[in-house]
């Protein structure tokens, strides 16, 4: 089970993709993630095996794993959030080759300070 589940860390659509991102994301140990989903490292293995939540039928997905594996809906849901969220956002800096950054530093110094003098 733990050779699966450590597999399932680089297949794209499964929750063990989902837990290593958010470990990466947040710095934390499986026994840190098991305890933010309410459950032992056994039962996270398992999670890991299970096909990510997605589309229209997010909300009932979620519902089926979390009463599969006796978990709280909500810290799940928060997880696969934040990492969609997050995740999305480092694939899009990455694929930007930098311009986002040279763009922001550019809108920084055009942006004016309210104590500075008018020319």
């Amino acid at each position: 089970m733990k050779r699966a589940a450590k597999r399932s860390t680089t297949e794209p659509g499964l929750l063990g993709q989902v837990f290593a991102t958010y470990q990466t994301l947040e710095h934390c140990s499986l026994e840190a993630l098991a305890d933010e989903l309410g459950c032992d490292e056994q039962t996270l293995q398992m999670l890991a095996l299970c096909r990510k939540p997605a589309g229209e039928a997010f909300a009932e997905q979620v519902k089926v794993i979390c009463e599969r594996f006796g978990l709280a809906p909500r810290p799940l849901v928060n997880m696969l959030r934040q990492v969609d969220i997050m995740g999305g956002m480092e694939t899009h800096a990455a694929n930007d080759s930098g311009r986002s950054v040279a763009r922001l530093q550019l809108a920084a110094r055009d942006r004016k300070r309210k104590d500075e003098p008018t020319p």
